[in-house]
């Protein structure tokens, strides 16, 4: 295995015109370091539909089924790790951190399960931006060595895929709005400035995400190109400097 496939793929990973060919090149991408299955996915917020979490993803036929059958989502290791984690680890050091958890045998029965499906270990890298922890993507098959330099190249990935499938998805909601740039100075674009507005009128990303149609998710994602246009630390920053320059009254 070789770093030159990953550092190529960071290279053209923004040069793609749909989801598809991006998709295409990063399972190509994973084929070379012999990962069979993969999961990039939204971090869920309360009452969020599961089916909007998944921006893209491969598993074993009847894995998914069997895991929400089995209600393993209550005590995977991996998704209770996640909150804590800062970077990137890996699927059996989770397991070794909740070890004395009381929920122990059924985190056992769980990775045995996954086992028979050819889930024998990998990978969760996850996102974070300055809103906290926005998603992660998940690596997996059997049992893959990653030295310290593909696992941090293997974050720029996870980073990568996350912005650029949720900016295709935004682009699916919203095509005629992302075009025009409004506010030239700052370089907002007609729908930014729409989500600018009912955030300053004080509306949640679901409330938004009602009136303008589009997801909780692609609202987020607005928020956030708003926020690192402004240079702003969190939400209520965005609304002082937005009043502040004069983009919302």
């Amino acid at each position: 295995m070789t770093i030159n496939a990953i550092v190529q793929f960071l290279v053209m990973g923004r040069e793609h015109e749909n989801p598809k060919t991006l998709i295409a090149d990063f399972e190509h991408l994973l084929k070379q370091y012999r990962f069979e299955y993969y999961g990039i996915l939204i971090q869920p917020r309360p009452h969020q539909d599961p089916m909007t979490l998944v921006l893209a993803g491969k598993w074993p036929p009847r894995w998914p089924e069997t895991y929400i059958s089995n209600r393993f989502v209550l005590v995977d290791p991996t998704i209770r790790y996640l909150g804590r984690a800062s970077g990137a680890f890996r699927w059996k050091d989770a397991r070794k951190a909740l070890k004395s958890d009381p929920q122990k045998r059924r985190m056992d029965q769980m990775f045995k399960e996954a086992a028979k499906f050819g889930l024998e270990d990998g990978y969760i890298f996850p996102i974070h931006g300055r809103q906290g922890l926005l998603g992660n993507m998940t690596l997996g098959g059997i049992s893959v060595d990653l030295t310290p330099v593909e696992l941090s190249l293997f974050e720029q990935v996870a980073k990568l895929m996350f912005m650029e499938l949720s900016r295709f998805r935004a682009k699916a909601e919203g095509a005629d709005d992302d075009s025009v740039i409004v506010h030239p100075e700052i370089k907002l674009t007609r729908r930014e400035l729409e989500v600018l507005h009912f955030l300053a009128e004080g509306m949640t990303s679901q409330e938004i995400g009602k009136v303008l149609n589009l997801s909780s998710h692609t609202v987020d994602w607005y928020m956030n190109g708003i926020q690192e246009k402004l240079e702003a630390r969190n939400r209520q920053h965005v609304v002082a400097l937005a009043f502040r320059q004069g983009l919302v009254s």
